[in-house]
């Protein structure tokens, strides 16, 4: 849809945002000035969402907050927070008087005027994101062409705000979240799939609702779409099957049987494209440590097939640092490193970050129940540390994993409930040459307000280390 014809759509139409977050005050921003009549919605009071409702008060006709903020809705549209199920009765009800339920990157998405690159999966997507929207901001540079790429989704600033200056020659990178791709109608025309694991089955009915949900990012897209895939995760290889368009596969560990590939030989990731294959650059110019990375970065190589030279992916390979909370160097302190990966919400990413070290490990674990399955994180923690911290709500149930392994008599499992704490019995575990780090394998949603403040544990973590 075009954006006048949205507006015009829209133009005194009632409408409730429900989930005053970050992401929705742009989306009540937006339709502020498209004339919607907006009622906005949250269970917070007034009081805990603060400058908040100060902010959108001039904006909406009316609010309902608190208790009973989801009765009787009787709106034309319903824009629904990614976190909140579409199915529950609330909406069941608004959609029976008429009510269509969307979100704000379903609406993004029908309003958007250029090419959208959309990655998502278990582990690896934020860094994946990152690195294929800085390979394409290099690449626009190198041709000085005035390309403008934005980066958004699950991450930066939403891009509903923006929708007016996207040109048709920009380039959108979004993160995906299963809650985001859930209900989604329409597919980016290029995506990629890191990996599935289990993940979010607290939210999710089932592992097979949330494979379901992933495939949403490429099952929507024409025979022109493209597919990038992990051939090393049973799940996202058996996925192609249901591909329209192009499939890439990309693998650190042998040559994919496909036409179209990533993949390492001899210490160089080279592309394949309909058959022919050429070197890209080699896995030594990645600045980012751990195998994890040299998969992201094989991932953006494919998403940027095309779009992209090898120039611009060494230009980014050999500088960046990597994202924040991601195995983020903190300090050295008596022969100690301290290592930020407060990101790190899923026992595959954990083990990921402990692959990283070579030195002895000491790990802070815990966070939030996510109904995850923490005995595969067992035998790689054995094998790489030698003292694990249990903090958070599920320091119980990951405590019960490890003493059905069998715990090793030299490694030492602490419980302390209070994060501070936690950080500086880390420090007590450690002896000079061992690296410390914040890797949860959990949400930290427990210790601090909800998903907007994911990055909150990795900053106060950081501050502790450094008043050491």
């Amino acid at each position: 849809m075009e954006l006048s014809e949205f507006k015009n759509h829209i133009k005194d139409k009632r409408v409730s945002v429900v989930g005053i977050g970050v992401s929705n005050v742009p989306l009540i921003e937006f339709l502020h000035g498209c004339g919607a009549k907006i009622t906005a919605r949250d269970k917070k009071t007034p009081e805990e969402l603060g400058d908040i409702y100060e902010k959108i008060l001039p904006l909406v006709e009316k609010t309902a907050l608190g208790e009973g903020y989801l009765s009787d809705i009787r709106d034309d549209i319903v824009f629904r927070s990614p976190g909140i199920r579409y199915d529950i009765p609330e909406f069941k009800a608004a959609a029976e008087k008429g009510a269509a339920i969307s979100s704000e990157m379903e609406l993004f998405f029908s309003l958007c005027p250029c090419k959208i690159i959309g990655i998502t999966g278990s582990d690896g997507k934020t860094t994946t994101t990152t690195v294929t929207y800085k390979i394409l901001s290099k690449q626009a540079e190198l041709d000085g062409g005035g390309r403008h790429i934005w980066l958004g989704g699950n991450i930066g600033s939403p891009l509903i705000g923006h929708i007016g200056e996207i040109k048709e020659d920009d380039i959108c990178v979004v993160e995906l979240s299963s809650f985001q791709l859930h209900t989604m109608k329409s597919s980016p025309c290029v995506a990629a799939i890191t990996n599935v694991t289990p993940n979010h089955l607290n939210w999710h009915t089932d592992m097979d609702e949330y494979i379901e949900a992933k495939t949403h990012i490429f099952t929507n897209q024409t025979a022109e779409g493209t597919v990038v895939l992990n051939y090393e995760n049973d799940i996202t290889r058996a996925l192609a099957e249901k591909a329209k368009g192009r499939v890439f596969f990309f693998s650190s560990k042998r040559t994919p049987e496909a036409d179209n590939a990533v993949y390492e030989e001899n210490g160089a990731i080279y592309l394949k494209e309909n058959g022919k294959a050429r070197k890209v650059i080699n896995t030594s110019d990645i600045k980012l440590v751990g195998r994890h990375n040299v998969e992201n970065y094989m991932t953006a190589i494919a998403l940027t097939a095309g779009l992209a030279s090898a120039d611009a992916v060494y230009e980014v390979a050999s500088t960046f640092n990597g994202v924040e909370h991601r195995l983020e160097f903190v300090r050295e302190l008596d022969g100690v490193k301290y290592y930020n990966g407060s990101i790190d919400s899923s026992p595959t990413r954990t083990i990921a970050a402990l692959s990283c070290f070579t030195a002895p490990v000491v790990v802070i674990l815990g966070g939030y129940d996510k109904n995850l399955d923490y005995e595969p994180l067992c035998g790689p923690l054995y094998e790489h540390a030698h003292t694990a911290v249990l903090t958070g709500q599920n320091a119980e149930k990951i405590y019960k994993a490890l003493c059905g392994h069998g715990i090793p008599a030299d490694f030492e499992i602490i419980k302390e409930p209070d994060f501070e704490k936690a950080v500086y019995a880390a420090k007590n575990a450690a002896k000079p040459g061992d690296v410390v780090i914040l890797s949860p394998a959990a949400a930290s949603f427990d210790h601090f307000k909800n998903f907007e403040e994911r990055g909150k544990s990795g900053k106060i973590y950081k501050e502790i280390v450094r008043s050491f």
